[in-house]
């Protein structure tokens, strides 16, 4: 995959854009339809103390989730990436879609601060290699720092 394509695609569907929830809908619309066996991709928005279902692309999902469950409450609670070769090995781990089989949930930071985590999910067993979790860091930093740009709306 060449994340740093991604990368121009997401840049330049930010540009002029002011608003945080259409510029994480239109990155969840991306990776969705670029990366192959990517069965949900989506943001879980950290708000009141909790992450709250944001804009994705995939079937339905948990509508919130509080730091410390599921793989997404853990990579909250830590502040990592956390990467689940088999979710059904995840002490812990929430099924919104019994077909997953492999995860990945990257937190996003807003000037400074957790702001969401970025969840992809795959029925692939191990979807998630070296290369697509520094790629989607890569491109997780540069989401970063086009939110830092925009006022809070």
């Amino acid at each position: 995959m060449d994340y740093q394509l991604l990368n121009e695609k997401l840049i330049g569907l930010s540009r002029g854009v002011d608003y945080d929830i259409t510029i994480l809908a239109n990155a969840s619309a991306l990776i969705y339809r670029y990366l192959a066996w990517v069965s949900w991709c989506g943001f879980y928005i950290l708000m009141d103390g909790s992450l709250k279902l944001g804009p994705f692309q995939g079937k339905y999902a948990c509508a919130k989730i509080m730091p410390g469950e599921g793989v997404c409450g853990t990579a909250a609670a830590e502040d990592r990436t956390v990467v689940v070769p088999n979710v059904s090995e995840f002490d812990g781990y929430i099924a919104c879609d019994n077909a997953t089989n492999s995860e990945i949930v990257i937190p996003i930071h807003r000037n400074g601060r957790l702001f969401a985590v970025w969840d992809l999910d795959s029925i692939v067993y191990n979807r998630f290699s070296p290369e697509d979790v520094a790629g989607l860091e890569f491109l997780v930093r540069s989401l970063e720092n086009i939110l830092d740009t925009i006022d809070v709306k």
